[in-house]
């Protein structure tokens, strides 16, 4: 004859066949002790008596006692007025995980999960009779509405852009991508920040040498903090050489281009607080792509790129090739005689005007990061004043450096990246000051120099080239970073890739 008894105080159900036990396994209900040390794991973690935003509330479920954990302004109330309700009124203590009427639970592991869930604006909800911890995904965080970026904008295509919610995010990436093949892995790193991580890829198309990379360098992520979003997670990532500034990483804030390179092979990593994300991996002419070229007819976008291409050679040489020539203006050929300076109409060395330009350029950029909207047009008015006419007046500058100096620092607001810029920036120091210790040979080895300096550059994983597809020689991608090609010949390209 077999008998069955529930062993309250060892939570496991037992079956009997003439005093010997044939079967035994946990049940679902746990004692008033083990509910008893979940809450106090929870109070000693959460201390809701030290802080006023976490709120522990004390409910009954039926004819059993709960208690429920969220932090005030990271959860939505209304979701959770109408689960508690539901709860008090028609809730089963032994079936919780099927009582609570809302899309997205989970049982959580142990108490320690469950309070960095409450962290992250989830909801814990314990009860007498459930084993475990219930959580529930009802996070309402405070952030701004979906706009149009200040830093990428189209002429054309779509308004929004990514804000600081990666939920957000991943969900604008999923409506444009609706492909199931579509993979979004989620990491958490910094012992103290516990900020997420989104890794997103289309499986089959991105490199499984770069995936295996990443999850490995995320899964292995030790740092107490991530204050800085993404840039503290490039710097992880990404281990670049203290004199080489060019970028490794590209990051874009429009849904729009971050899909089209999921759809290319890349892979997307999505960091929370943060509306930028990271494209990997990069290569220097992937820089030159922006989201209008693919707005625009091809022959109008071919030209744009091109001339993009064209204008990011000239803030590099512009200036060191000036100061190259008019330190040998014996060897100038005649055609250009209007370039040649003479000595008395100038008091200040030229060097020393091209560095002092670059400076007060860049203290201006400052400045107006800093200055209030309203002010912003009467400082463009006196700065303009003052380093165009009066600069040349009094003899601190010649007209030639201001000429060169304001075309350069347009010309680097071509491309969107403003590591690229700086980057540029500091190679045109490094030639110009070669130029200036070894004149002409200076010259030809700052060029050297710069070129190097992308020659050796790796990306993320090493796998691929900083130069790629010039280096390894790739026509097919050439043609398409160099020309817009038509849409519908871009699946034949790839497949020619491939």
């Amino acid at each position: 004859m077999t008998v069955n008894r529930v062993h309250e105080n060892f939570n496991i159900f037992v079956s009997y066949d003439r005093g010997r036990i044939i079967r035994a396994k946990k049940t679902n209900t746990c004692t008033d002790m083990e509910y008893m040390q979940l809450i106090k794991q929870m109070d000693e973690r959460l201390v809701p008596d030290g802080s006023f935003d976490v709120i522990r509330r004390e409910i009954n479920i039926g004819t059993k006692k709960g208690i429920y954990y969220a932090i005030d302004g990271m959860s939505d109330s209304a979701v959770l007025e109408r689960v508690i309700d539901y709860l008090v009124e028609n809730g089963d203590p032994a079936s919780l995980s099927q009582s609570v009427p809302y899309l997205e639970i989970k049982k959580a592991k142990d108490a320690d999960e469950a309070v960095l869930a409450v962290l992250s604006g989830v909801f814990a909800l314990m009860c007498e009779g459930f084993d475990g911890i219930l959580l529930v995904f009802a996070k309402k965080f405070p952030s701004r509405s979906i706009q149009e970026t200040e830093n990428e904008k189209s002429l054309r295509g779509p308004r929004d852009s990514f804000t600081e919610q990666i939920i957000t995010n991943t969900a604008l990436i999923r409506r444009r991508v609706r492909d199931p093949a579509l993979r979004v892995e989620r990491f958490t790193l910094g012992k103290m920040t516990k900020t997420d991580v989104a890794l997103l890829y289309i499986d089959g198309k991105a490199s499984r040498r770069l995936l295996s990379v990443l999850r490995r360098k995320l899964t292995d992520y030790t740092a107490p903090t991530m204050s800085f979003g993404e840039q503290t997670l490039a710097e992880y990532l990404v281990r670049t050489r203290w004199y080489d500034p060019f970028p490794k990483v590209r990051y874009t804030e429009r849904p729009d281009s971050a899909s089209a390179m999921l759809l290319e092979g890349s892979v997307i990593l999505v960091c929370d607080n943060t509306p930028a994300v990271m494209i990997l991996p990069t290569s220097i002419f992937d820089f030159l792509h922006e989201s209008n070229d693919f707005y625009l007819p091809p022959i109008t976008a071919t030209y744009l790129r091109l001339v993009r291409l064209l204008i990011a050679i000239v803030t590099v040489t512009l200036m060191p090739t000036w100061y190259m020539l008019i330190k040998n203006q014996n060897l100038m050929p005649s055609w250009l005689s209007v370039l040649r300076l003479h000595e008395n109409e100038y008091a200040v060395p030229i060097l020393l005007q091209i560095v002092l330009v670059e400076l007060i350029i860049d203290g201006l950029k400052i400045a107006s990061l800093n200055t209030p909207n309203s002010l912003g047009n009467s400082l463009s008015v006196v700065t303009g004043l003052i380093l165009g006419e009066l600069a040349v007046d009094i003899g601190w500058f010649v007209p030639e450096v201001i000429l060169y100096m304001a075309f350069v620092s347009i010309a680097n607001f071509t491309q969107p990246s403003y590591e690229l810029g700086y980057a540029l920036k500091f190679v045109r120091m490094m030639i110009l000051f070669s130029t200036a210790l070894f004149n002409i040979w200076g010259y030809a080895l700052g060029l050297a120099a710069v070129i190097g300096l992308i020659l050796f550059n790796k990306t993320v994983d090493g796998s691929r080239s900083y130069f790629y597809p010039l280096i390894p020689w790739n026509g097919e991608a050439m043609k398409r970073f160099f020309f817009r090609v038509r849409l519908k010949d871009e699946k034949r390209i790839k497949q020619n890739e491939h």
